[in-house]
């Protein structure tokens, strides 16, 4: 095979091969669970399963993404979640804990597109905060204590879904302050 051939065109077409078929095989096995194992909705399910792949594909090109980083963001993601769940429970049980609502607004530094709607979604479930805008230029917050410090926060969970996608950030405002 020529060398050529291993980037550009053919090795989007590859990839977008490669992500059909996983995709194709997530599709099915949702149609076998929700059929219940019935082997006759397969003749609904194949076509449905096809039309579903495609349309997959052409709504969400595939995307790089790093197992490693995953399992790395999954332990901080659960962690983090107990964390912000004892944190709401506590502040509740005791009202005299600090409690300042506001907006505080975190610059991205994600390309646009899924990285950023994943990290506004998972932003939601850190302690104290839960995400309002989704902006081009930022992400609006609401926080439980605007006296705290979520810049630094903010940043990390920006730099594990990087990681999860393997995009490469700017340094961010906390970086720059340690300089």
């Amino acid at each position: 095979m020529n060398k050529k051939n291993d980037s550009g065109f053919l090795s989007g077409n590859r990839d977008r091969m490669r992500a059909g078929g996983w995709r194709t095989v997530l599709f099915a096995l949702a149609w076998w669970i929700l059929a219940g194992g019935a082997m006759d909705s397969w003749l609904i399910g194949v076509p449905a399963v096809l039309v579903a792949t495609v349309a997959s594909l052409v709504l969400l090109p595939p995307i790089s993404f790093s197992p490693v980083g995953i399992v790395r963001f999954a332990s901080y993601f659960l962690w983090r979640s107990l964390y912000g769940g004892v944190d709401v429970a506590r502040r509740a049980m005791h009202p005299g804990l600090p409690v300042s609502p506001g907006l505080i607004e975190h610059e991205w530094r994600l390309p646009p597109g899924l990285p950023r709607v994943f990290m506004a979604n998972v932003v939601s479930l850190q302690p104290g905060t839960l995400s309002m805008e989704l902006g081009d230029d930022c992400l609006r917050v609401h926080v439980l204590d605007e006296r705290g410090d979520f810049l630094p926060e903010l940043e990390k969970v920006e730099g594990k879904v990087a990681a999860i996608f393997r995009i490469p950030l700017p340094p961010g405002k906390s970086d720059e302050m340690e300089d």
